[in-house]
């Protein structure tokens, strides 16, 4: 089927029926799960989209960023960004600037407050590695080993993060990524409406002192650097501005606690959420190859960086994170 460029999801056949099916025979369902061809006449190009998970994530294929016209095709990326959570596109090949360039189509991008870790040239690419030079880290180490949704602690959250990997170690290093939106989806009502009011504190010091206390390559923040992200409140239940759909948002990595309740109320409520996102049947485990990029909603997805690779090795990656919306 071919598409104009700009045109509607609907109108180039990324539709959430279309690629997942309702009421399907065995035989239908089987056919349904082979991967969707999309053809861009107007790039000569196919891209396909192939579900990774019955809850999050999808592969596409037939795209090659550093083309001339992969531009055309951003509206159709987008689509299924929305559509899956995550995104993976194999076998790119970005600098740090082409990952800005790209990165930008999603909106305003941000700078990382370990400003010692971005880029040079482009600070908006924050360095996630373990490489070193002359024995101190050049990115962030133990980068992301909890589970959270990127910059949860600012007022203005990161909407999308793109993160594109240039070394891998030989084994290990994935990253698992969870649907917010179908947890909180299956959340009985009663429970719905007891946290649709409630709001919680974001504070990007609760990483330091639960998960980085003890380990030497994460020091303490200085005054300065807690000075740039001080707490933030957002709504425990979050409202897609672009889809409309309802998701947890709170995370271990950065929610502190939540305001209307008691401290033991509030960690007891806290816990619950948190075992029931964590349930396998919401999770996609990524293992990365080089070249990869995957790009993520953080508005309805948490992530968790798995450390049982060896520390000898490196793995270097590069991010760009997109300014999103006050959450409402």
């Amino acid at each position: 089927m071919s598409c104009r460029i700009g045109m509607a999801v609907t109108d180039i056949g990324i539709s959430r029926q279309d690629l997942i099916g309702v009421s399907r025979t065995d035989a239908a369902a089987k056919t349904a799960r082979q991967p969707r061809r999309i053809s861009m006449n107007f790039v000569n190009t196919d891209m396909t989209v192939k579900r990774l998970t019955g809850a999050i994530g999808a592969e596409l294929s037939g795209i090659e960023l550093t083309g001339p016209d992969y531009d055309n095709i951003f509206p159709a990326v987008h689509e299924a960004f929305l559509e899956h959570a995550v995104v993976v596109l194999r076998g790119q090949d970005l600098d740090p600037a082409q990952l800005v360039a790209f990165s930008k189509k999603f909106g305003k991008l941000e700078s990382h407050v370990l400003s010692q870790f971005n880029n040079k040239d482009h600070p908006e690419v924050l360095y996630i590695s373990n490489v070193k030079d002359k024995g101190k880290p050049i990115g962030a180490i133990n980068a992301g080993q909890y589970w959270h949704s990127d910059l949860s602690y600012m007022n203005k959250p990161t909407q999308a993060s793109l993160l594109h990997s240039k070394e891998i170690p030989s084994y290990g290093g994935d990253t698992m990524f969870v649907n917010m939106r179908k947890a909180y989806e299956d959340l009985s009502n009663a429970m719905k409406a007891f946290l649709d009011p409630l709001t919680a504190v974001h504070d990007y010091t609760n990483a330091y002192d639960t998960f980085f206390k003890d380990i030497p390559d994460r020091p303490p923040l200085t005054d300065e650097e807690k000075a740039k992200v001080p707490p933030v409140v957002h709504p425990v239940i979050r409202t897609h501005p672009e889809t409309g759909a309802k998701a947890l948002y709170v995370n271990p990595g950065f929610t502190r606690r939540i305001n209307e309740l008691s401290s033991e109320e509030s960690r007891a409520i806290l816990d619950y959420l948190f075992r029931h996102f964590q349930q396998p049947k919401y999770i996609y485990r990524h293992t990365w190859a080089e070249g990869d990029l995957v790009i993520w909603d953080n508005r309805c997805t948490c992530h968790f960086a798995v450390a049982d690779y060896d520390m000898n090795e490196n793995r270097h990656m590069i991010r760009c994170s997109v300014e999103g919306d006050v959450p409402r």
